[in-house]
This record gives structure tokens, sequence and C-alpha cells, in this order.
């Protein structure tokens, strides 16, 4: 193998760049990554504000590519910024010799530069980036392809800059966007510092998952096979106060748990006016359905046989009233591992709603935790964008929870607490898969947590129980340590493109939104984290220290705090969990 770091000769004066989107600004639009190795990252960065990051996996070298158009019998400059070990930079199809080049040592940002000429009857070459199999991810930035522009009758022009953008807020949590169509832009993307991009394909677009009371700068760019445009002139919209998630009331950093109020087992039984006043969200375990289809949720105190020490309902209600009047929230939480929930019809959704109003009515309770589990929620085949389900299960679900929220009002509280193979594993995986195959129940909480994501209060997702998981630096990440809920709430945070699709990110929650669910204790659930792992977590993600080797892409210090199960485990353990919790936050 050969290669060389050095620059090619000038361009002329009326050569063109011909890459599409080659600073990734636009994400991968216009490119193509084997395996879907390739992801945008933010930092590090050579030029603007992304590059491509593409990590090798077994058998696959992560190869990205385009196909350029070009003028036959002519000269061309590749060139391309990187930053790895055994980084290639080449063409293919030239008609002539194909070329290729490569840096061996990593390290600092390096310029790879290599020439060609394209043959008497060639149209269009394929320029690729790609690493070696077994070696980290690689780092690509600012890829040109220099020479002829083969523009003329008949070949697509780089569109114009968008004009005429305008910016309004429609909720405290999201922006409209609207501009003027530009003549032969097949596509567009919206640009906002510190966000991944948004590609739509109309000339509007809403931007959600925003924070209340902010003032946010958006630019367009139009894009066609030509090539990405100039970034229009910036606007600006301000989001109101209030909204976005209901549930007032909350401290600013909260512990939520969960109560075995409906069962044993060897934690022991804890009545609720013995939960600790750490305890700012107590989630009763669990609501159960009548049959995995019925949609008809009941709830019973545990039966005397097996919990002694309950107490009465009576008793159970007053404590209820307590914990409200001290200004703790109780919700009812339906599901959990043994209560699977599958709505799959009109009826079974509207028996959802009634039965789970008779229960919130009954014992007072401020709103509803779903933790839905196993095969509760997969999506059909064909069910690919999060953005507009088609799965009964996840339609009705979506609906039920509206009409509970418009019932109760703004003060509803809505939590969620799903496990992460259904969430973040949708960073990799969404569905069944384009062409099937795939566990159907990859990624299908995304789809409820976005459409609820104005009325959402918290979103605590389980980071135990879980196998290994890719982060947004396209590493694996396992549970028991600071790293795994670093990386894991770093995603819902920052956003991600779901199943790698830059088309289709899941936008950011608020900070707000946020919780980490953890085992209180090692026989709460496998991954159990120690306080000092906690801490670690709690100082990277809030103070951005002590991170250790995954970079965060942002600082939360509003990150709402810690869910666990449960109670009970924790008051087994000796309350080690909550009470590092209390020193943390100053509880």
């Amino acid at each position: 193998m050969a290669g060389f770091l050095a620059a090619g000769p000038p361009a002329a004066a009326a050569d063109a760049d011909l890459v599409r989107n080659g600073g990734f600004e636009a994400g991968l639009d216009g490119w193509s990554c084997s395996g879907g190795s390739g992801a945008v990252v933010t930092t590090p960065v050579h030029g603007g504000g992304s590059a491509l990051r593409a990590t090798p996996a077994g058998q696959d070298n992560a190869r990205c590519s385009q196909t350029v158009t070009v003028k036959p019998d002519s000269a061309y400059t590749l060139g391309a910024w990187v930053q790895g070990a055994y980084v290639y930079l080449g063409a293919s199809g030239t008609g002539t010799t194909d070329v290729s080049t490569w840096t061996q040592t990593p390290g600092a940002w390096k310029q790879l530069t290599t020439t060609f000429r394209t043959g008497p009857s060639t149209t269009s070459v394929t320029v690729y980036t790609h690493g070696w199999y077994g070696q980290p991810a690689h780092l690509t930035d600012d890829l040109t392809l220099v020479g002829p522009d083969p523009g003329g009758p008949g070949q697509p022009q780089l569109p114009a800059a968008p004009t005429g953008l305008t910016a309004s807020a429609t909720s405290s949590t999201s922006v409209a966007l609207t501009w003027s169509a530009v003549p032969g832009a097949t596509s567009y993307t919206v640009h906002r510092d510190g966000a991944a991009p948004l590609s739509v394909t109309s000339a509007s677009a809403t931007v959600t998952g925003l924070t209340a009371a902010t003032t946010y700068t958006f630019q367009v760019s139009a894009a066609n096979a030509a090539g990405t445009s100039p970034q229009s002139a910036p606007a600006t919209a301000t989001t109101p106060a209030g909204g976005g998630g209901g549930g007032g009331g909350l401290p600013a950093h909260a512990l939520v748990g969960y109560l075995h109020t409906s069962f044993a087992n060897g934690s022991g039984y804890v009545r609720m006016a013995d939960v600790p006043a750490s305890w700012d969200v107590i989630n009763l375990a669990f609501g159960e359905p009548t049959s995995v289809t019925s949609g008809d949720i009941r709830f019973r105190l545990c039966p005397v046989a097996e919990c002694p020490n309950v107490e009465s309902e009576a008793e159970f209600k007053a404590a209820v009233k307590a914990k409200q009047a001290a200004g703790k929230k109780v919700l009812i939480s339906i599901g959990g591992q043994n209560g699977q929930v599958q709505l799959a019809s009109t009826a079974a959704r509207d028996t959802f709603v009634s039965s789970v109003s008779k229960i919130i009515d009954e014992y007072g309770l401020n709103g509803l935790d779903i933790d839905f589990e196993g095969h509760s929620l997969s999506l059909a085949t064909g069910d690919t964008d999060f953005r507009a389900p088609t799965t009964p299960v996840i339609v009705n679900l979506i609906s039920a929870v509206k009409t509970l929220k418009a019932k109760y009002g703004p003060d509803f509280v809505l939590t969620m607490a799903p496990e992460t193979f259904f969430v973040q594993l949708g960073y990799q995986y969404y569905g069944s898969g384009p062409w099937g195959g795939q566990d159907p129940r990859a990624g299908a909480y995304l789809p409820v947590v976005h459409a609820l994501r104005d009325d959402l209060t918290l979103l605590h997702v389980q980071d135990y129980n879980s196998g290994s998981i890719m982060g947004l630096d396209n590493q694996y990440h396992s549970m028991g340590g600071a790293d795994f809920h670093i990386a894991m709430t770093d995603m819902l945070l920052t956003g991600f493109p779901v199943a790698g699709n830059t088309a289709r990110v899941f936008p950011a929650l608020r900070q707000d939104q946020v919780a980490i669910g953890l085992p209180a204790t090692t026989g709460a659930g496998n991954g159990h984290t120690s306080p000092a792992e906690v801490t670690k977590a709690l100082d990277c993600l809030t103070k951005k220290t002590d991170c250790g080797t995954y970079q965060t892409h942002g600082t939360w210090p509003g990150l709402r705090g810690l869910m666990t199960w449960s109670i009970n485990w924790d008051r087994f353990g000796g309350w080690e969990f909550s009470r590092n919790f209390d020193a943390y936050f100053g509880g």
C-alpha cells in the first residue's frame, strides 16, 4: 500500500467543487455509508460545525461514498481532511485509472489529496472514504472534488440560498418555520446551533423539543443533485413561558421511586405513610390489565396474606393525601414486568381511558406512569417513521394518553419508564427495519415519546437490565458504571437520527423532562451502579466534569433527577440510594 499527504495542483479559475455536502453540515445528506457505519458529529470538526465519524465493524471497513456528475476527459482534484489511522480517500469509475490515498498515523487532522483524469465517455465518478478492518472510528471533514463543472442543459445547477425565512413559536416547546421554495431544490436542511440538522422536502418545518422562554436562531439551506446551497439569512423566535409537560410543583431536582403497592417480594412491604420525605414522585406499582388486549386496568393493595403489615384502603388514601399536602406527586404506574398491555383496538383504548380514570379518581392520584415492558409495544412491518406511526397499539396508546391529559388538565403528571431497547437502541434499529427481520420492538417507544413530548413531565429510561447499547460516539456502552448513564442520557438530551436516517432525527428532550433510571440495590436489578459512579454521572451531565472518555454534546444543570426501582429496595439497602441523591442535590 502507498499513499501521500501532499497538496494537488491548483484548480483552474472556473473550476467548481462538485461534492454535495462535503462538510457534512446537512448530516449524511448525499452520502451512503456501508452497514450504517457513518454518523455526523459536532466535535471534533475540521471546519464548520459537523464532521463524519465512521466506525469499522467486523468485515465492514466503514465506507462512505457519493456519486458525483463530472465532465468527460477532464482533470479533477479530490481532497479531504481526516483524523485516525488507515483512513482512505479515493475515486472509482473514473474511466481511466482509479485512485486512492491514505494516512497511516492517527492524531491531528491531516489533509489527503489525489488527482485523476476522467475517461472520454465518463460522466460520473464515485468518491469515497473508508477506514480499515479492526481499527477504531475515524473522522472525515471538508471533502471536495474540484474540477470542470459539468453543468449545462439538462444538468442540475447548485440551488440558491433560501429566502423569506420566518420563524414563529407555536408552543412553549416548538417553533414553526416557513420560507420561499427554491427552484430546482429537492430537499432542505434546517440548522440550529447545538442541534442535529433537520432535513425536510417542503418549504416549511416544525422544530420540536425546545425549551420554554428561550430564544432560538434558525437558518435553512437547499440541496439537489448538484450540491448544497449557502445557508439563508437567520430568523429568530422566542418560545413562550410555561407549558410543555404539565405536572407543576416538582422541585428543580426530583427523586422518583416505585412503591411495591400491590405485591410483595424479598424487599418487604412499605406503607405509604412510611415513605420518607426524600421521594418527590411515588409511582404505585402496578396497575395491571385483566388480559393482555382488554385495556381494562385494575389496581388493588397487596393482600394481607402476602403483606401482613399492609394498611387499610382508608389509611392508604389518607396517606396519599398527606403526601400530596407535603408537595409530593403520587401516580399509578401501568404495566411492569408482568403486566403486558396491548391496546390493539379502539375498544381497548377506550376501556384503558375509563379504567385508568377510575383508579386515578378513586385514590385521588396526580397522574400516570407508563411502564410498558416486554411485548406491550412493537411496530408493525412497514411502520418505519416514528413521526407518523401507523401501528394500532402505538396509535391507540398515544390517543388514550392525550385523552387523559385533556380530561385532567395541565397539572396532570405524565411519566414513562421504558427500557433502553425501546428508546436508545432506535439509534441503530427501528422496528423490523426496511426489509423486515429485525426485532419489531426496537425503538418502539420513540413514536410514543415524540407524540407526547409536549405533555410529558418525565422520561426516566431504565438504565438497567440492558444489553450493551451504542451511544452517539458509535461505541457500545455497558451498564453498571457512570459511562453507561452518561452515554444513554446524552442521547436523550442531544437527539439522534433514528436507525441512522438523518432525515428522521428524534429531537432532544428538555433537560427538565429527563431523569436517570437505576436499580436501588444489587438485588433490585442487573446493572446496579455504586453511589460514587452515580455521582460521576451527575457531575458529567450537569457540570461536564469527571466524564471519562465519553464527550457529551452539552451540559445540563437542569437535569431533573433520578428514578429508582424501588423505594422498597432502597429501604432494604439502608436508604443508600436516596441518601446519595439528597447529599448531591442538597435534599
